[in-house]
């Protein structure tokens, strides 16, 4: 069976209703968007209607590891270098963490082709008649999400392994450490740590960071050496949006942690003046 064919196949199962009415009242809503050109609110709240209603159809395939297995799929059938190391296949069938992870990326590069190639472009065709006929909106867009996990699986891989090194840096001798003088530089040139990167180590910070996605971990870190988001984004090789995102939700975490008096917050990682004048007021 073709790799179409067992998208189709897993994501009907799951959908209720009847596919010809799901398909006809996609057509209708789709009719509608194009009025305002694919944009503004009304487009805003179809995504999230369909990040919706995808999610625990890529969160089960996740799980079952089927959609791994289709997207190597679809690859070979296309002649695409692609591989999935059982070892990250197993933690994904594993870990609920580790499958939010990767699919909040899926999504975020499947609704911008989503949006380009199925409605602009016209890709999405409710008349189609060929294979097994036409499909719901639903069922193209997690198409895309599993065409699109090549390229996070991939970044995602290359991230953790390079935190597992990085994290082998920093365990090591100071030695070892000098070898990457980029990361660890500023600690070890200085002799001892600043007064922020104090603060980090001797308060709750470190517990919260180690808390979350290795991702979001480097960020962070890169974010407390100085590094701003354009360089953290090269250096992991991530999108500019995926570091921005992972900064915001750690944000929400330290802000709730100091309005609880547990954790003072480095001003590197505050949004604006204001906001640090009065966390800190709050947290001391």
């Amino acid at each position: 069976m073709r790799a179409v064919h067992q998208v189709v196949e897993a994501v009907d199962a799951d959908l209720p209703g009847n596919r010809t009415v799901r398909i006809q009242r996609d057509a209708a809503r789709v009719d509608e968007l194009a009025e305002s050109g694919f944009d503004g609110l009304a487009y805003k709240v179809f995504e999230n209607d369909l990040c919706r209603e995808a999610w625990p159809i890529l969160r089960g395939m996740l799980r079952e590891g089927r959609l791994p297995r289709i997207a190597l799929k679809w690859c070979q059938e296309r002649g695409l270098p692609f591989w999935v190391h059982p070892d990250d296949m197993a933690l994904l069938r594993s870990s609920p963490v580790a499958r939010d992870e990767i699919l909040v990326d899926v999504l975020m590069r499947a609704l911008k082709s989503f949006r380009r190639k199925a409605l602009v472009e016209g890709g999405w065709n409710p008349d189609y008649k060929g294979g097994r006929g036409a499909s719901c909106l639903t069922t193209y867009f997690v198409g895309q999400c599993i065409w699109e996990f090549r390229r996070v699986y991939t970044t995602w891989a290359k991230n953790r392994q390079r935190w597992a090194e990085l994290h082998a840096l920093y365990d090591g001798a100071e030695e070892t450490a000098r070898e990457n003088p980029r990361l660890f530089g500023r600690l070890l040139a200085a002799g001892s740590v600043s007064e922020t990167e104090a603060a980090v180590l001797s308060t709750n910070f470190a517990d919260i960071l180690a808390e979350q996605p290795a991702v979001t971990r480097a960020v962070i870190s890169l974010t407390i050496e100085g590094y701003n988001d354009t360089d953290i984004a090269d250096e992991l090789n991530i999108t500019h949006a995926a570091v921005r995102m992972r900064k915001t939700r750690f944000r929400k975490a330290l802000y709730d942690a100091a309005r609880e008096r547990r954790i003072w917050i480095p001003e590197q990682l505050h949004i604006k003046a204001g906001t640090r004048r009065r966390t800190q007021r709050g947290a001391a």
